[in-house]
């Protein structure tokens, strides 16, 4: 993590999420229907806070299917409309965005927050050249851009990406270019309306280890250099630790630990970010097998009482199994869910981590 530590302290709050509940129902069978049987939800999104600041990089890590998508897409307004949210409110700029009409939304999204979806190849028209495709892109935010300056600006999106030669690719159609470079296309549509935020939600998972390097370089140097703050949706910590200023750890629809990617990976103190650090391949210390977290996340239709991960945790108190911990301050930039960092929690040496826990 070679990186400049990222300055919080003079950074501007752009996103701010505060108690944020979104739930899907469960398919209704014949015999609910006839038992009269109530409805039923997945808690995708369980009582979420978070801050997004100007010009940083957040990763968003966590195993499938904890609700790192469905946070990203609930900020974005881009859930399906069976989704429910129970409670919370989204601020953007200071705005309360929460309740606004979709036509005023379509407004936001490209020019205030933009997304970059996992797979390229379904993300773009088959049909439609990568030129047209990125100029009908920067005309939706700039309709009067035509001629010669609507040309510019998409060879000037083609370089920005890391695209040689855009002259002669802007004709090409998408199945003309590698994953890679499918995948720098959508990033260079992603910012034709010059966004605040970028939200990139597994962008390197389909591309091979080499790809993926350049495209996660790629994704730092456009933060840098044009000062997009940007969401980084993976299960790879290693990816995270490449380009990460700060770093939110989601379970079973929570987050379980913030703090900035120094307190994750030198100081971690939930034991399910142990858990996760433990599994990486550079962490294994020779070991002939990796590390794993023993069981299944738990059924987000009706979570166990107490603390999610009590079952999994070798390291679980008996409150776990009877009250959700509350997230407990470490630090100005340091925050984890778990009663282990309770004052009367016994003393716990972490097995990963220069810390000592209690």
């Amino acid at each position: 993590m070679a990186k400049a530590r990222f300055d919080y302290a003079g950074a501007a709050k752009l996103v701010e999420v505060k108690d944020l509940c979104e739930w899907f129902p469960v398919k209704r069978t014949i015999a609910d229907g006839i038992l009269k049987r109530p409805v039923r939800y997945v808690k995708a999104v369980d009582h979420v806070s978070l801050d997004i600041f100007e010009g940083e990089c957040l990763g968003l890590v966590g195993e499938s299917g904890c609700g790192k998508s469905v946070l990203c897409k609930s900020i974005l307004h881009l859930l399906p409309p069976s989704a429910r949210r129970k409670s919370g409110t989204i601020a953007v700029n200071g705005r309360d965005i929460t309740r606004l009409r979709e036509r005023e939304l379509q407004k936001l999204r490209g020019s205030l927050f933009s997304m970059v979806f996992q797979d390229p190849m379904t993300a773009l028209n088959p049909s439609m050249t990568v030129g047209a495709q990125l100029a009908a892109a920067i005309r939706v935010h700039a309709p009067r851009l035509r001629g010669a300056a609507l040309e510019q600006r998409v060879l000037e999106l083609m370089r920005l990406v890391g695209i040689d030669r855009p002259e002669e690719r802007r004709g090409l159609y998408p199945h003309h270019f590698s994953g890679g470079m499918r995948q720098r296309v959508v990033l260079a549509i992603a910012l034709a309306g010059d966004p605040s935020i970028l939200f990139a939600d597994e962008p390197t998972t389909a591309l091979d280890v080499t790809i993926q390097a350049q495209i996660l370089d790629l994704l730092r140097e456009i933060q840098q250099k044009l000062g997009t703050a940007t969401v980084f949706v993976t299960h790879d910590l290693g990816a995270v630790a490449r380009v990460a200023d700060r770093v939110a750890v989601m379970y079973a629809g929570k987050i379980v630990e913030l703090g900035t990617a120094e307190d994750i990976f030198y100081d971690p103190r939930h034991p399910y970010t142990w858990g996760l650090l433990q599994s990486l391949p550079a962490l294994s210390r020779g070991k002939p097998r990796l590390h794993t977290i023993p069981g299944m996340p738990p059924t987000l239709i009706d979570p166990p009482k107490g603390d999610s991960f009590a079952c999994r945790n070798k390291y679980a108190l008996a409150i776990d199994y009877e009250e959700e911990p509350p997230m407990f301050r470490i630090s100005d930039t340091h925050f984890a869910a778990t009663w282990l960092l309770d004052p009367r929690a016994p003393h716990i040496t972490p097995p990963i981590g220069g810390e000592r826990h209690g």
